[in-house]
Parts: C-alpha cells; sequence; structure tokens
C-alpha cells in the first residue's frame, strides 16, 4: 500500500497549494470514534469530518442504503425526473426542525449554498435587501458567504470584492462582553441595526446559534430570543444556520431548541447524510413558496445517493438516540477539561454544548488569545494520534467534535492525550 510521506509528494505535484490539510496523514479506513491512516497507525477522531459524520465514518444503515441506491441509480437531476427520496428527505426535515407551522424544504450541495439560498428566499419574500450577520461569524467560501463571514484569514484575504448590501453587528460573547447579559447584548445589536440599516431594509437577519470556526461561541441566555422576539415584529426573516449545530451534535436536534426558538428558516447540511454531500433551507411555507417555480434548485441538489444516506442517517439518529449520546460525551469531556482548566491558568474558558465544545486559550492572567500556545497543544495531541481542531476569529479556540457514536473507551482515551498535551 502506497505510504503517507508517498502520498504527500504525489499531493505536492497535483493539488493546489491552496487545499490545506490539518495532518499530513492519509486516511485508509474510518470506524466509531477512529481513523485509521495508510501506515497502519490509528487516530482518536475529535473532528468528526468538521461535524459531518456524526454518525460515524461507515455507519452500518448509510452503506447498506448507499449501496442499495447506487445500484438502482445514481442521478437524474430532481428538476428533470423526480424521485421519492427527495420527498422523504425534505419530509423528515419539515417534522424534526423547530417550529410547529406548516413548512417546506429544499435541497442543495453544500453549506455556503444553502446559505445563499436562505439570503435568496428572504430577499425574494420580503422585497429587501439587507443582510445582518455577526461578529466571528462564519457562513462559508463562495462570493456572498464570504461577505458574510467575519475573518479575513484564511477566508477572505486578496479575494474580494464581496457582495454588499451585508450588515456586522456584535455578536453576544460571554467571556469578553463585559458582563453583558443576553438581553443587553441583543439591545447593542439591534440598535445597530436600526441605527445604521434601518429594519425596513432588513430581509434577513442571520446567525449560528452557537458560532462554529468563530470560535465556539455560546451566547449568553436570553440573546437569541430577544433576536427572534425582535425579527418578528418588524418583519425581518430570522435564519439559522445550523449547518454545524444540526443533527444531534449539540444535545437537541437543532441548537435552536435550548432557547425554544423557532426561526422562519435553518440552513442545514454537515451532519444530515453521514458524510455524503447535502444540504438543506427549510422553513415557514410562506417565505420558501415564495419563490417562482425555477428559482431554487441546482443540478446534483438532493442527488438520491446523498438523500438515501441522509434518510439512513436520520434513522441512526433515532435508534441509538444520537441526541443522548451528545449530551453524554459533553459531561464527561467537560468534567474532564474543566479540571484540567483548574490547573492551567492559560485556559480562560471550557465552553460548548453536548458534542460541540472548546476550550479557549489565553495568556495567563489576561484575556490576550494565545494562538501559539493553541497551535502547540493542537500538534502535541496529533503527535500522540489525536485528531483536534483549531478555530476562533483569533485562532485561540481548541474545539473538539467526536462522532456521536464514539465509545466511551475512546473519548476517554482521546481527553487522556489532550490532559497530557497541556502538560498532564
Amino acid at each position: 500500500m502506497t505510504s503517507s510521506a508517498e502520498l504527500h509528494k504525489r499531493r505536492s505535484e497535483a493539488v493546489a497549494r491552496g487545499v490545506g490539510s490539518v495532518i499530513p496523514s492519509y486516511v485508509d479506513r474510518a470506524a466509531g470514534g477512529t481513523l485509521t491512516d495508510v501506515d497502519g497507525r490509528e487516530w482518536i477522531d475529535f473532528a468528526a469530518g468538521i461535524a459531518v459524520t456524526n454518525v460515524g465514518s461507515s455507519a452500518p444503515r448509510v452503506v447498506e442504503a448507499v449501496r442499495a441506491q447506487v445500484e438502482r441509480f445514481t442521478h437524474t437531476c430532481f428538476m428533470v425526473a423526480p424521485y421519492e427520496s427527495y420527498v422523504a428527505v425534505c419530509e423528515q426535515l419539515n417534522a424534526l426542525t423547530p417550529g410547529g407551522f406548516e413548512k417546506r424544504s429544499a435541497l442543495f450541495n453544500s453549506g455556503a449554498e444553502a446559505v445563499e439560498n436562505a439570503v435568496k428566499i428572504a430577499r425574494h419574500a420580503t422585497g429587501s435587501p439587507a443582510v445582518v450577520v455577526f461578529e466571528h461569524a462564519y457562513h462559508g467560501r463562495t462570493n456572498l458567504t464570504m461577505a458574510l463571514t467575519a475573518k479575513n484569514m484564511p477566508y477572505k484575504h486578496r479575494f474580494g470584492p464581496f457582495a454588499g448590501e451585508v450588515y456586522r453587528v456584535p455578536m453576544s460573547y460571554p467571556l469578553r462582553d463585559g458582563g453583558l447579559s443576553g438581553a443587553e447584548a441583543a439591545a447593542r445589536a439591534i440598535d445597530m441595526i436600526e441605527k445604521q440599516v434601518g429594519a425596513e431594509n432588513v430581509a434577513a437577519l442571520l446567525i449560528e446559534p452557537i458560532q462554529g470556526e468563530g470560535g465556539f461561541v455560546v451566547p449568553a441566555p436570553g440573546f437569541l430570543p430577544a433576536l427572534r422576539e425582535w425579527a418578528t415584529a418588524t418583519g425581518v426573516v430570522f435564519v439559522a444556520d445550523e449547518i454545524q449545530t444540526g443533527f444531534c451534535r449539540t444535545g437537541d436536534w437543532f441548537a435552536c431548541e435550548h432557547e425554544g426558538v423557532e426561526p422562519d428558516l435553518v440552513t442545514l447540511a454537515k451532519g444530515i447524510a453521514g458524510g455524503l454531500p447535502l444540504a438543506a433551507v427549510t422553513g415557514r411555507a410562506d417565505l420558501m413558496d415564495a419563490v417562482h417555480a425555477g428559482g431554487l434548485g441546482g443540478t446534483y441538489g438532493g442527488n438520491p445517493v446523498a438523500c438515501a444516506a441522509a434518510l439512513a442517517s436520520i434513522d441512526t439518529m433515532r435508534e441509538l438516540d444520537l441526541v443522548a449520546a451528545a449530551r453524554r460525551i459533553g459531561s464527561v469531556a467537560t468534567d474532564r477539561l474543566r479540571a484540567v482548566a483548574d490547573r492551567h491558568p492559560g485556559i480562560a474558558e471550557v465552553r460548548g454544548r453536548g458534542a460541540m465544545l472548546a476550550v479557549e486559550l489565553v495568556r495567563p492572567g489576561t484575556l490576550v488569545p494565545d494562538p501559539a500556545a493553541t497551535a502547540a497543544v493542537a500538534a502535541a495531541c496529533h503527535a500522540a494520534g489525536l485528531l483536534v481542531l483549531t478555530c476562533g476569529t483569533y485562532g485561540n479556540v481548541l474545539r473538539l467534535l467526536p462522532p456521536l457514536v464514539i465509545s466511551d473507551a475512546e473519548l476517554h482515551r482521546g481527553l487522556d492525550i489532550l490532559e497530557a498535551a497541556f502538560g498532564g
């Protein structure tokens, strides 16, 4: 078998340098909470393909469903010759997402594409142009979603000019907010919107219920409900970007459920289909149906193989009660991480919900971000066989996203490695 070193040499001669990777090893197979590379080395997986393989990398139901669908047909394009599995996925999403109102869904390929279409729908339905987003937000790498994303490097640097009519307001970031409550942080954001944009000009308020790339920022209680209340009162479409937080990741099916928030539109991707590319916008029927026929779609959107995988993934989530699994992972990991934080003054905060957890590192005694220490801890984990990711506007946050099917033994082994990376 070709070694990782040999593959890396081939890669350097074939793959664009702008495509990066976290580790230099090349994966051969994966199952449960582990990856095995082509050299036979095993890795504990605390990344899950960036919150994609919630049901594991080779969930039996997903493998069976994909195999069966490939044997029947791989593609027709739903806009040309439709098929049942697309409809079935939409039915499931309409039932699962928050909100007791009548809903519709449309399927796409990626999270960025879902976000772009949510903006299209909101603008079409309201007739207003502006989109409000938040500090530290991440919504994708296409031109519009780069405009929506806050962080310059590596996502936006020298890729402009970007789409217009995008306005950014402060996020609730409890560690760095000077004690602002959720209601106070929401009032700050709303005041800025009304003064600088005007509610009547806003089509959509777009927010991640827990920010992803921006640092796994969990807003203070009351922040999301206050924004939802304002959006309802002003006729602004409230869009929840649940691309990273959805499908049991945070200990509920969707992160908005933690505070009873019912978005007008929800964008979905990542964990939806067990590793196959699929995304969706789900929301109020009146908004989704406002768009003219042919205004939504895409050649591969709702591909039948991906739809089969999504239906099998949702069945697996129910059968294995991955909502409860995420809560258990969160409880175990948070207890251990806080014990580590008690011994390490460079850890400013351990935060997150369910199996979406983060450790923010700073210079001891301050809130000055420490990206160098964060990178060193991540490198120590990688050297010891634990795959972790970093994130945050300042590059100073370790993020943990284990598959929700990880075993207790694998979870504790990974946490042992992480603890050792901090020096015990």
